[in-house]
């Protein structure tokens, strides 16, 4: 056999290959965007973007220290990265149970942030 026909051999059942395969690629991104539109994780999400917003307001007005900020911060943080957790362990949402626990810890930061 030719070099440039195993060549030609190589590009079809690479072709092929891909082929098969991108139905499942794009099935993954799809259930990828459902993990983080799920609406008790996506509350969640929100709600702790705008308590950072609101964090960031509190220090330019001169109502929060830069410490206070980086703890409350911190506090947030674990709460998303305990919702990603809880996530992963539930196929890609969280429990209304979960949400509550979460949504408690944000709400002891909220109290902390002031308006």
């Amino acid at each position: 056999m030719r070099l440039s026909t195993r060549i030609n051999c190589l590009i079809l059942l690479s072709l092929t290959a891909f082929a098969v395969a991108a139905p499942s690629i794009a099935r993954e991104r799809h259930d990828h965007r459902f993990e983080h539109k799920h609406p008790r994780r996506d509350q969640v999400v929100d709600r702790t973007q705008r308590q950072n917003r609101r964090i960031t307001n509190q220090v330019r007005e001169g109502e929060l220290t830069h410490a206070q900020a980086h703890a409350l911060r911190t506090s947030d943080r674990s709460v998303a990265q305990q919702q990603r957790a809880d996530a992963k362990a539930n196929g890609g949402y969280i429990t209304k149970t979960q949400q509550k626990a979460l949504n408690q810890e944000l709400n002891t930061n909220s109290k902390q942030i002031g308006h």
